[in-house]
């Protein structure tokens, strides 16, 4: 399975979770959006891993079926998730930039 790489991406989110901590009118409580997109991605990748994980352990013969087929489920959901999230952001920075000023 391809190693997913996302520490460019968290490293410019923390930059944003600062900035809502900092005082900002947008920040809730102690935790900003940076810091949510961190987790979620944080959980995507650990669900691949995880599914890759038990792939192996199928290949050796020591996973349950039902778990290989239930760990890669979820890891499908979890970057099909990612992707949608992406192409909302995608889409709604394209729409703030086709704006007039």
């Amino acid at each position: 399975m391809a190693d997913i790489r996302i520490g460019g991406l968290a490293d410019g989110l923390a930059i944003v979770g600062r900035a809502n901590k900092s005082g900002g009118a947008n920040a809730v409580g102690d935790s900003g959006f940076g810091d949510m997109v961190r987790q979620a991605l944080n959980s995507t990748v650990e669900a691949q891993q995880k599914a890759e994980t038990l792939s192996t352990q199928a290949v050796n013969g020591k996973a349950d079926v039902t778990e290989i087929v239930t760990a890669v489920t979820n890891a499908e959901l979890a970057l099909d998730t990612a992707i949608a999230v992406r192409d909302k952001v995608i889409n709604a920075y394209q729409e703030i930039m086709r704006m007039p000023i």
